[in-house]
């Protein structure tokens, strides 16, 4: 009982018993009409054969009499199809036909009763009858059965019946075999919802690859759910790291104000020890302010700060301002850039990811690198922002663990950097529905952030 009341209250049900109602009063109407229609059309039919027939008669008479007329009306007054005939002189009798003979017989169309099919057992037969007066008072009357005509209202009406009473049980079982299948498919989402809360975050909604309405809902929440379960997934490695990879610089921190409070015994080994101690306090706040910013750049709108920017100016401006740190760094820094490509985007973010790959690749290879800022774009692929050196490069197996937060390859161990330059170069290609790419070049490293087509503004 309990399930054929949800049934009852399923979308799907009251849609289906909506289009139902809709098309029963639909229907309603236009068998009425059609009905009234053909009531009409065959009224005007009868009529027309009456007087066809009874105008043929009267030139008959005329032609050749009264004996001719009644000759002629005995003749085709025979068959199942046959009209009805009645020839008299006023109120005498009947002379010919088969309708009664009565007094009151005047020109025109009239009703008249046929008591000769009371014989066979048949209700009586009206007849429409229209009434010629042929002169010396002799009247001439041509009529059909009006029976014929409710014979044919009657099957309009009992197809019409059965019609929508038929459409009416087929929209009533296809609704309830919709609403079974829509309240599978709910109790399907359901369970996951459950599921998922009791922990099972790997759970997901089938998918039928029907691709309707709840399929495509149905992805619509499985990439939803992927993308919660990679955020949590995120966090928890974030959490993992910032408690791994900060206790180094804290513990560092502790020793040299541990080793300044019990051994220090002037006032320059106390400055030594808190210049030492306030080094490793400002790594720590850039620790956590490129911790901060990845998550702010992770958790932004993203449309907060888009708007149309020139690509090509925004990377000629970083390149300028990292040469003299190049020369300083005995590096070649060279740009490949070109002009006027606009996409849609944050230009303060990729300012900084520009920025981080420039520094990234100053800081982990050995003097005399070149290195190559490029941008370049096709109508057909979107465009590709890279920075390349020609230096060592990395490992292969270290090259999709470089955008996790805090991983340093084995060549960049003895340089200074946290391990989060990449890590906000990955966010905001992510935010701006890019592709972050990291290749071995040989010699050296490639890092490439392809923008899709739809961020584009190319000529």
């Amino acid at each position: 009982m309990h399930q054929t009341f949800r049934l009852l209250r399923t979308a799907s049900f009251r849609l289906a018993a909506l289009y139902v109602a809709m098309f029963a009063v639909s229907a309603l109407v236009l068998g009425t009409a059609v009905f009234l229609a053909a009531r009409s059309a065959l009224q005007q039919q009868m009529d027309a054969r009456i007087m066809t027939e009874a105008t043929y008669l009267r030139q008959e008479f005329q032609a050749g009499g009264l004996e001719h007329l009644l000759s002629i009306v005995r003749l085709r007054g025979k068959g199942a199809s046959a009209l009805d005939y009645l020839v008299q002189y006023r109120g005498a009798d009947r002379l010919a036909g088969e309708m009664a003979a009565t007094a009151t017989l005047d020109p025109g169309w009239t009703t008249i009763e046929v008591p000769q099919a009371l014989e066979d057992g048949n209700r009586p037969e009206n007849v429409r009858a229209n009434v010629l007066d042929l002169g010396g008072g002799l009247m001439l009357a041509v009529g059909d059965d009006v029976g014929r005509i409710a014979e044919v209202e009657e099957a309009v009406a009992t197809a019409f019946g059965w019609t929508v009473g038929l459409a009416v049980l087929l929209g009533i079982g296809g609704g309830v075999l919709l609403s079974r299948a829509f309240l599978a498919r709910v109790d399907a989402i359901a369970r996951t919802a459950e599921a998922i809360i009791g922990g099972d975050l790997a759970r997901r909604i089938p998918v039928r690859g029907t691709d309707d309405d709840l399929d495509r809902l149905a992805g619509t929440l499985n990439r939803m759910l992927d993308r919660i379960g990679a955020l949590m997934e995120s966090l928890h490695q974030v959490s993992s790291d910032v408690a791994h990879d900060l206790r180094t610089p804290l513990s560092r921190l502790y020793q040299r104000l541990e080793d300044a409070r019990f051994h220090a015994s002037s006032v320059g080994e106390y400055e030594t020890a808190v210049d030492g101690a306030m080094v490793e306090a400002e790594g720590l706040l850039e620790t956590f302010s490129a911790l901060l910013r990845i998550a702010q750049v992770e958790g932004a709108s993203p449309r907060a700060g888009f708007r149309d920017m020139d690509l090509s100016t925004v990377a000629e401006v970083v390149a300028d301002a990292y040469l003299p740190d190049a020369e300083e760094a005995g590096h070649h820094l060279a740009t490949e850039i070109a002009p006027g490509i606009v996409i849609h985007g944050d230009q303060e973010l990729l300012t900084q990811a520009i920025a981080n790959l420039v520094e990234n690749a100053l800081r982990h290879t050995p003097v005399g690198t070149a290195i190559l800022v490029g941008l370049q774009g096709n109508p057909d692929a979107g465009v590709t922002l890279w920075v390349q050196d020609d230096g060592p490069g990395v490992e292969p197996s270290d090259l999709p663990r470089l955008v996790h937060r805090f991983y340093r390859g084995e060549h960049s161990r003895t340089t200074s950097g946290n391990g989060l330059g990449l890590s906000l170069v990955a966010a905001v290609a992510d935010l701006h529905a890019a592709k972050l790419c990291l290749d071995n070049v040989n010699p050296g490293l490639r890092i490439a952030i392809r923008f899709p087509i739809g961020v584009c503004k190319l000529s």
